[in-house]
C-alpha cells in the first residue's frame, strides 16, 4: 500500500471517528502530488479554517514555530493501527480551543505510555 493511500485511509477513519469534523483530504482537494511547499498547503488550510494533519513533523513544526497563522496542525507517526491513531488525532484535537495557532503532537506510544502532547 503506498504511503498516500494509507494517508487518505487515516483521514476516512479520522473523519469516522471524529463525528462533526469536516475532512479534506489533499487528494479530494486536487493538491496531492503536486510538488506544493510546505508554506502553501499551511496557507490552504487557513484560508479554509481547516486543522492540518501531517505525518511531515519536523517541516510543519518548523513552520508552526515560526509563528506564521494557521488554524491548528496536528503532526503525527505512522501506525499501522490506523483506528488506534485515528482515536488519539480525535483526542488531540478535541483538546483544541478553536481559533488558536496550536499544534498536537500524535506519536505511536510505546506500550504503557501516554499517547498525544499539545504545545501552544
Amino acid at each position: 500500500m503506498s504511503t498516500r493511500t494509507s494517508v487518505t485511509r487515516l483521514w476516512r477513519r479520522f473523519a469516522g471517528w471524529a463525528t462533526g469534523h469536516d475532512v479534506l483530504t489533499c487528494q479530494e482537494a486536487g493538491r496531492a502530488d503536486q510538488g506544493i511547499d510546505d508554506e502553501m498547503v499551511l496557507s490552504d488550510a487557513l484560508r479554509m479554517v481547516r486543522i492540518l494533519l501531517t505525518q511531515n513533523r519536523d517541516d510543519f513544526k518548523k513552520l508552526h514555530r515560526s509563528g506564521l497563522p494557521h488554524p491548528g496542525i496536528v503532526v503525527c507517526t505512522y501506525d499501522p493501527d490506523t483506528e488506534a491513531l485515528a482515536q488519539r488525532i480525535s483526542d488531540a484535537v478535541a483538546q483544541d480551543e478553536p481559533g488558536g495557532s496550536w499544534l498536537a503532537s500524535v506519536v505511536r506510544p510505546i506500550p504503557g505510555s501516554g499517547a498525544a502532547k499539545k504545545r501552544r
